[in-house]
């Protein structure tokens, strides 16, 4: 499959010349957990959302990174299986928090987000790392038992984002509507490139 990353420009020419060196995000807000995120063949999300950092102040020259990836076994939240599995994680992690007195993450708007979009997802987060920290507790519970599991790691999450409010008056669709990848088995990561202008055809 092929994906775009929005990125500063320097950071496009290290993981162009140096691929084996990729650092995963971390925030407690990421939409789909802790991973390396890439826009599903959308190189113009990715610029925008480069574009749009920049006007933050958080990087000097906005650009994109190719990247040649594959899903392996994927948490595919277009899938309502895995969004059902998503939501037996929920109940077992609300459980936990209450039992230990702790409260819920919430997800949050942006102080001037005027669609309502949900930008700071750590409730979702939360969630996601919660799943993936227990599905790896059972397998290393399993393996020293039994000494295998029938459970696996995922190697990605997909997720399907509406946002950015309508696209037209009326519209449903929305204006930044977008498939994003966390890629977090790194080894699914096939290589780099740097997207090549496209020219006028024919």
């Amino acid at each position: 499959m092929l994906g775009f990353h929005g990125c500063d420009e320097s950071v496009r020419n290290e993981l162009v010349t140096k691929p084996d060196i990729v650092k995963k995000s971390q925030e407690s807000f990421d939409w789909l957990g802790n991973g390396f995120y890439v826009w599903e063949n959308n190189y113009e999300r990715a610029l925008q959302w480069a574009l749009d950092k920049k006007a933050r102040g958080k990087l000097q020259n906005p650009s994109v990174v190719g990247v040649v990836y594959q899903l392996d076994y994927c948490l595919d939240f277009t899938d309502a299986s895995f969004i059902n599995i998503l939501s037996s994680y929920y109940e077992l992690m609300k459980d936990d928090l209450l039992f230990a007195g702790k409260t819920l993450p919430e997800n949050k708007d942006l102080p001037k987000d005027k669609h309502h979009d949900l930008i700071l997802r750590e409730l979702d987060c939360a969630v996601i790392e919660y799943l993936h920290q227990k599905i790896n507790e059972q397998i290393i519970s399993d393996i020293s038992t039994k000494g295998f599991s029938e459970l696996k790691h995922f190697d990605t999450v997909r997720g399907i984002f509406t946002e950015g409010g309508p696209a037209f008056e009326g519209a449903g669709i929305q204006a930044k509507n977008h498939i994003q990848i966390c890629i977090r088995n790194l080894n699914c990561i096939k290589g780099f490139f740097i997207p090549r202008k496209e020219i006028k055809f024919p």
